[in-house]
């Protein structure tokens, strides 16, 4: 193996997602909703997962995902959720990016 084998892996275990939808406190009116983000540079996939009604006290974890792209729709029932969302390739990860909110 030389050295122009040698595939690195950009570490993005510093790096924050910037949610856009749904932010902590959305109140929502329509029960299928849309989860977005922004890109982080050499993310490779995004793990999401939604609780209900949250992750210290989880009746139900909803999802739990891995997606390529920046949005992901789901189908929910009425109630309080909290959803998290983390950028990661083959050797590093994001920290997840929590918010929480409700459909009325």
């Amino acid at each position: 193996m030389s050295c122009s084998d040698v595939v690195l892996v950009d570490d993005i275990s510093g790096e924050n997602i910037r949610v856009l939808a749904p932010t902590d406190g959305a109140l929502l009116n329509e029960n299928i909703v849309t989860f977005t983000w922004e890109q982080v540079e050499d993310a490779e996939w995004y793990a999401i997962q939604i609780a209900k009604p949250n992750f210290a006290e989880a009746l139900q974890i909803v999802t739990d995902s891995t997606i390529i792209g920046l949005n992901f729709t789901k189908v929910l029932e009425l109630g309080e959720y909290q959803w998290r969302v983390r950028g990661e390739n083959s050797e590093y990860h994001t920290g997840y990016s929590t918010q929480s909110f409700a459909i009325e």
